[in-house]
């Protein structure tokens, strides 16, 4: 039994929350607290207090939320309504049960996802995805594309979350730092030079989250050994051997005992157009699903790249000693001061749902900035808002359901 109602009062979210209980809290992340709610027909929904401040006003609040709430998709999740009290500003979204990717592939304890699921939330998240790059009208960047933004249901069909918060943030409001602290590992080349996330910036993340699928592994492992740290920079050999041989070996999960050789090559092939250092190389969401579910569609994410050629992770209008030399002054600036601040580098897998708190701080964006600065990465008329740099960090453990 949905609402059909677009809006709420602030008391009636206060009810449905328990008083913003804690017993409800599903998690707290850069753009705020996440709460199981109950509304009076019985629909389930989470509640998202948003930490925004008094520069958002509440006109262009309302004509974003009005653009995000006509988005239905069934592999995004749902955004039931809003609230507007005072400074005070929620979202309602449907309630997802089954956790993210993130937890059942990193959690501890879990057990081993099999390939067909894995292969079915590669291809659900890709149509959502896709659907916000291509078929929105205005077009929706993600600009957060990871594992933990992408949540399941029961059967474990895939619903991408926190599509269009970004610009629901106060553009004066410098709070949210955990979205780069988070994510390092699925962060675009290019936005190490331009500080800029465009739609090739999303694909090259969704490659990150298929490499996930692939490997097992997270995007960022301090475990690693100098250089291999970065699920990316590890995988490329690699990729390039299963693209050019055939030859699996290394690249695949250990834990899995049993997938389809084809499908994994495909989700090989897609992986590897999606981490390109050159956007302009990378694949488009919608040739990415044809990939990940078309036998005959590989040579669509080509584009003239030979497959296997090192153009398909370097090319001529994209330096790659530039690329590591800027990754490198930019991972300094993002962690100098806290030591691996999210779930992606060390702990457990989900740091918005109680179990290991995010670090979020407003001195960390300042000095991310300064360091870029200092670097050569950011000239002072790109200081881009932290609400388009930041599009939420972990909001989304069980985040939200159908």
């Amino acid at each position: 039994m949905g609402s059909s109602r677009s809006w709420f009062t602030y008391e009636e979210l206060e009810a449905a929350t328990a008083g913003f209980s804690r017993a409800n809290l599903l998690g707290e992340g850069g753009f705020g607290c996440v709460y199981k709610g109950f509304l009076p027909g019985g629909q389930v929904v989470a509640v998202k207090q948003l930490k925004v401040g008094s520069g958002q006003g509440e006109r262009e609040f309302r004509a974003e939320v009005e653009i995000i709430s006509r988005v239905h998709h069934r592999h995004l999740v749902s955004l039931v309504g809003y609230c507007i009290a005072d400074a005070q500003r929620l979202l309602v979204y449907d309630f997802v049960p089954n956790g993210t990717l993130e937890h059942h592939l990193h959690g501890k304890g879990r057990p081993v996802m099999d390939w067909p699921t894995r292969l079915k939330i590669a291809s659900g998240s890709a149509r959502g995805l896709a659907y916000l790059h291509e078929d929105c009208h205005p077009r929706i960047i993600h600009r957060d594309i990871k594992s933990s933004n992408i949540l399941l249901d029961n059967n474990f069909d895939a619903q991408v979350s926190d599509f269009g918060l970004a610009k629901l943030a106060s553009d004066t409001y410098t709070h949210v730092t955990t979205r780069v602290m988070g994510t390092f590992g699925y962060l675009a080349p290019e936005y190490a030079s331009t500080g800029k996330l465009t739609e090739k910036s999303d694909v090259y993340s969704f490659g990150v989250v298929l490499l996930e699928l692939i490997t097992g592994r997270r995007p960022v492992d301090t475990t690693q050994r100098v250089g291999d740290e970065s699920l990316v920079e590890w995988a490329r050999p690699y990729l390039t051997q299963a693209i050019e041989n055939g030859d699996l070996d290394g690249i695949v999960d250990e834990r899995l005992a049993n997938y389809n050789e084809n499908e994994m090559l495909r989700m090989v092939e897609a992986a590897a157009a999606c981490v390109r250092h050159s956007a302009s190389k990378r694949p488009r969401m919608a040739q990415v699903v044809r990939a990940l579910e078309s036998d005959g569609a590989i040579s669509d994410l080509n584009q003239g790249v030979k497959p296997g050629h090192s153009s398909n992770f370097t090319s001529a209008d994209y330096d790659s000693n530039q690329y590591a030399s800027d990754m490198k002054r930019f991972r300094k600036a993002v962690f100098g001061s806290q030591e691996h601040g999210s779930s992606e580098h060390s702990g457990p897998p989900t740091s918005e749902y109680g179990m290991n708190p995010s670090v979020s701080s407003s001195e960390g964006m300042s000095s991310m900035e300064m360091e870029r600065r200092r670097a050569g990465l950011l000239r002072s008329s790109d200081t881009t808002s932290s609400s388009e740099i930041n599009a939420n960090t972990n909001t989304n453990d069980r985040l939200n359901g159908r």
